[in-house]
């Protein structure tokens, strides 16, 4: 978990994702839909991506994409970002990260 910890560090948003993964793209397009540019692993494209997507599931993520970090804490996956999005609470936490300004 210490590489994620070091990944994530001193970013307001960073995802964990997927290039094939549908929901990985929707959660992608809907966090930069707001002027957010988040960094994104891409755990099939990167050479450690397999110990890294083992590390995410330790933790307790199922399934292991996406994985959303605003701020240095974990959201969650797709359906915690879709209900923070739902609920219009979305956009003030990417305030509050400051991966957002307006």
């Amino acid at each position: 978990m210490d590489s994620i910890t070091i990944m994530i560090a001193e970013k307001p948003v960073v995802i964990f994702s997927k290039s094939s993964c549908c929901m990985c793209h929707t959660i992608k397009t809907l966090i930069c839909s707001f002027g957010a540019n988040p960094t994104v692993y891409e755990l099939d494209e990167l050479p450690n991506g397999h110990q890294l997507e083992k590390a995410l599931l330790a933790s307790g993520r199922r399934p292991s994409v996406p994985v959303v970090y605003i701020g240095q804490e974990l959201v969650g996956g797709a359906s915690e970002v879709m209900s923070l999005h739902v609920k219009g609470k979305l956009v003030p936490l990417l305030k509050q990260a400051k991966a957002i300004w307006l």
